[in-house]
């Protein structure tokens, strides 16, 4: 069997969608996202998307298959939010490591009967770990800047905990991704290496994936785009890249200075545009589709996908569009020197 390595080397691979996108195509209530289980919790938990694994996870499994047969190599768990800090909103925080667990299982078993049907193109499952809803750079006060709703520790409790959860269920990947606040990459980053070195266990590809908020060319936190890549290559990812906040058009020239930077693999997952006054995406799939082939012709690019707004439809268009183009060759970086100390 191909390894997501070996896939790297020969084209573009794909990655999925919008999950939020098209949950909310289904109209749920809060009845629908309770389900006989949680009906009675004592906090609302519509909006609670990751709860759906449990609830309704026919749903959830419906739109991994749907991005399977749109051609996507890579699809992500339902698991944006898992992590007890987020979770915490809705009361669930104990929920953590069975919501990671059963978001994984239901990615897998997708994944695996697509890899079935066609061993030649094998699909993989990434652990999708969110940013949080709690920064460890920025305050949420503005009158008192050194305060922290969270610390260091509790971060990587939180995430070592998912991450248990989504190599239990048998992800092939690990995805720290919508990045803004580096140190809560960091945190991430050290969750991942810790757990493995604990557990003994082989230690899964790291795809990393960060946000650009604005025209600035900056993160959230204020770093520049290479000051970013350069605090968290000593991960040695499998790729990095960008997703959300901005459209293809926005997030081009950002992509180009990336496929400059990285010493690793890219990725490129923009959202459908820019949202309009009523916060939807209007971009259609041929529009994103177009934008992301010139990525692809002028070679920025390894892995390529959607983020907010976009649907299966942009995915099948989008994987039809960089299919005749070669993947971004990797850099030949320059060894250091060996420092003579005598």
């Amino acid at each position: 069997m191909k390894t997501i390595y070996d896939c790297l080397k020969e084209r573009i691979l794909i990655i999925d969608g919008a999950m939020g996108t098209m949950i909310q195509r289904h109209k749920l209530a809060e009845k629908d996202f309770r389900g006989e289980r949680f009906k009675d919790w004592p906090v609302d938990v519509k909006g609670n998307s990751d709860l759906l694994c449990l609830t309704q996870p026919e749903i959830i499994e419906s739109v991994h298959r749907q991005y399977l047969e749109a051609g996507a190599d890579i699809i992500e768990t339902n698991t944006f939010s898992s992590t007890a800090i987020a979770q915490a909103d809705y009361g669930m925080q104990s929920l953590v490591y069975e919501l990671n667990l059963a978001a994984a299982a239901l990615a897998k078993k997708a994944a695996a009967e697509f890899t079935a049907k066609d061993p030649t193109k094998p699909r993989f499952v990434a652990g999708a770990i969110g940013p949080l809803n709690k920064t460890l750079s920025l305050s949420p006060d503005v009158n008192d800047p050194g305060y922290r709703a969270v610390n260091f520790d509790e971060v990587v409790a939180a995430y070592s905990e998912q991450v248990r959860g989504l190599v239990d269920g048998g992800v092939d990947l690990l995805l720290i991704e919508t990045i803004f606040d580096t140190l809560n990459a960091k945190a991430a980053i050290y969750a991942i290496k810790k757990y493995f070195r604990e557990t003994g266990q082989k230690e899964l590809p790291i795809m990393i994936s960060g946000t650009i908020t604005d025209a600035s060319g900056r993160t959230l936190s204020g770093q520049t785009l290479e000051a970013f890549y350069i605090s968290l290559s000593h991960a040695r990812p499998l790729s990095f890249g960008l997703n959300c906040a901005l459209g293809a058009a926005e997030m081009r020239p950002h992509i180009e200075e990336l496929s400059h930077l990285a010493g690793c693999y890219t990725s490129a997952y923009p959202n459908a545009g820019l949202p309009n006054a009523m916060g939807e995406y209007d971009e259609q799939p041929e529009e994103t589709a177009h934008f992301i082939e010139e990525w692809a012709e002028r070679g920025f690019v390894n892995i390529v996908g959607g983020c907010c707004g976009t649907t299966p439809e942009h995915i099948r268009h989008i994987a039809q569009h960089v299919s005749r183009f070669k993947p971004r060759a990797l850099p030949l970086l320059q060894e250091e020197p060996e420092l003579n100390h005598s």
